[in-house]
């Protein structure tokens, strides 16, 4: 499995727009009023979808783009919490000229999508949360992804970024020697640890339990979800996704076999047909149950 070279047999446009006076990296694929927009997650970068981007481009057109202190995109010194990343998501919309779209987001991206879902409910299409954050605070984990993004950025080496990497995944093997070279390249910017310290505030607890997402807030969302959780997602078990799915009022559940955190990645081929089906308005041909080894995996 690669990266880029998942692109190389496509067309797309890979650039930068003002968003809100945010330089912001982004990439384009496909074209019409359909629009998809792939939301990463905390750390990450649009290269999380890569191996998903041009599936999706035969039907829509699909947006990544690299998240405000994220990636290439530009890291004003503030400590990013909730309503900056929605915030710099509707201002990307508007630079981009796409009054409505679907949004898939992935961890840190998909409490976002959310957000985003409740507070503009006239700019969601269809609402895709994968492996999404922002419903727990498990003190275990915040401090474990604290811990592994730091280190991947404070002495930023191949084999510390390759440890990052391989947390989000369940088959390790799935990290690829060109996933590492560009996450190094983005975590040896100049001046990326101050950006990432910013990230990392919502890996605080108090931070953290300000912006978290409430099930009367879920309540809210009019947009129908599509909730994709994994057998070995390190965050949560897939208990924390059927709440997603049970609580929004029009949401369903799939289980990926076999991934992590990164299902999009990891099971490409899986994640790519149930969320094209989904998108599209077809019956789901996936698993919609928790799975009976479905406990939380140790890490």
């Amino acid at each position: 499995m690669t990266t880029w070279t998942d692109l190389m047999q496509g067309s797309y446009t890979l650039g930068y727009v003002d968003a809100g006076g945010v330089r912001t990296r982004y990439l384009e694929a496909g074209s019409g009023d359909n629009v998809l927009i792939f939301l990463h997650g905390v750390g990450g970068h649009l290269e999380a979808y890569t191996r998903n981007i041009l599936p999706h481009a035969e039907h829509f057109r699909v947006i990544a783009f690299d998240m405000i202190g994220h990636g290439f995109t530009a890291k004003p010194d503030v400590a990013y919490e909730i309503p900056d990343y929605v915030r710099h998501l509707r201002d990307v919309m508007d630079a981009l000229g796409v009054a409505r779209a679907h949004l898939s987001g992935e961890s840190l991206g998909g409490w976002v999508a959310e957000k985003f879902a409740a507070a503009y409910p006239q700019r969601t299409n269809r609402l895709v949360l994968n492996t999404a954050g922002g419903l727990t605070a498990d003190p275990a984990v915040m401090q474990r992804i604290k811990t592994l993004t730091l280190a991947a950025v404070e002495n930023a080496t191949r084999e510390s970024v390759r440890a990052r990497l391989e947390w989000l995944m369940h088959d390790k093997s799935k990290v690829t020697d060109e996933l590492v070279d560009v996450r190094f390249a983005i975590y040896s910017q100049p001046g990326f640890l101050d950006a990432m310290r910013n990230i990392m505030c919502l890996q605080d607890l108090d931070v953290r339990t300000r912006n978290l997402i409430t099930d009367a807030e879920l309540r809210t969302v009019e947009a129908p979800t599509l909730v994709v959780w994994t057998t070995h997602d390190p965050t949560g078990a897939v208990e924390v996704g059927q709440r997603f799915a049970d609580t929004v009022p029009d949401g369903r559940l799939v289980v990926i076999d076999n991934a992590g955190h990164w299902p999009q990645f990891e099971q490409a081929d899986e994640f790519n047909a149930l969320h094209l089906d989904f998108l599209l308005g077809k019956s789901l041909h996936a698993k919609n149950r928790v799975p009976e080894a479905s406990a939380r995996p140790t890490h």
